[in-house]
């Protein structure tokens, strides 16, 4: 009785065979070899229709579809789109209580001792807002995508660098926060195509008691916080307020039910889901 090598093994999971599909032993070393053979062949014919599909039909990988779908959504149920700098200063931090004993503070990318790639985009957000408040009336519709940053150990759901949603609508009165929130959290999934799912009360590290939304299989799609919070003092602000954060390439994920993160992610080995290395 013989398995496959560890290098086929390798191989195959790259093509998007998942680790329950890999199969036991085999009664011969010919026996292994030709289902390796033949199912290289497949594998490869199905990431090879995946690029060829992206190159002549789609033009845009899922993430760039994804990315754009929710903006028109966002958008459409007045929403206003913010970009704002990858860089953020040490400053920004302090004031969501990052600081030296915080748990985040260790997945920090530091550029140097005053400035990082932002591991969230909240800070960027508590800024514009308080700014855009000066001219505009409550309620006070914003959101931003964009790359954030966090040194994750690399596994099933996590990524180092990962396209993130996060939207806030300033002034939800008090009492339709929990209701505005699951509203809110049902126009994104559904505008993503992720029907099946559930909601369970979190306690996060940075915002304190929320809500998160949940796939089927237990996999975190969204967390959400509300305000008045204790963060808010730091960026003069003083109005409820509820708030998303999305994990996009977790949501394509979950959606097209991948095994891992990185057929979607920001690669050079991985195309819209397809192996690009299929020779």
């Amino acid at each position: 009785m013989t398995g496959l090598t560890e290098s086929q093994k390798n191989r195959l999971t790259e093509l998007g065979l998942s680790a329950e599909e890999l199969p036991g032993d085999f009664e011969t070393i010919a026996d292994r070899e030709k289902y390796f053979k033949q199912r290289e062949k497949g594998l490869v014919a199905k990431n090879r229709q995946i690029l060829n599909r992206l190159l002549t039909e789609t033009h845009q990988p899922a993430l760039c579809q994804l990315q754009f779908q929710l903006a028109q959504t966002l958008c459409a149920n007045g929403f206003t789109q913010v970009t704002t700098p990858t860089i953020i200063s040490r400053k920004f931090l302090d004031r969501m209580t990052i600081d030296g004993t915080h748990p985040l503070n260790e997945q920090v990318f530091w550029l140097d001792s005053k400035s990082c790639l932002r591991p969230m985009l909240a800070p960027n957000l508590y800024s514009v807002s308080k700014d855009l408040m000066n001219v505009a009336k409550l309620p006070l519709r914003v959101f931003e995508i964009g790359s954030c940053f966090r040194k994750e150990s690399e596994g099933k759901s996590h990524l180092k660098e990962f396209t993130m949603l996060n939207l806030v609508e300033w002034g939800t009165p008090m009492e339709e926060r929990g209701k505005r929130l699951e509203e809110l959290g049902r126009l994104v999934l559904d505008a993503a195509g992720i029907m099946d799912y559930a909601t369970e009360a979190e306690n996060s590290v940075v915002y304190g008691d929320g809500l998160d939304f949940v796939g089927a299989d237990g996999l975190e799609l969204a967390s959400t916080s509300m305000g008045p919070h204790p963060l808010d003092a730091a960026w003069k602000i003083n109005c409820t307020w509820v708030g998303i954060g999305f994990g996009l390439e977790r949501l394509l994920m979950y959606r097209e039910h991948q095994q891992g993160i990185h057929r979607h992610s920001r690669s050079i080995s991985f195309l819209d889901g397809a192996r690009l290395n299929i020779k």
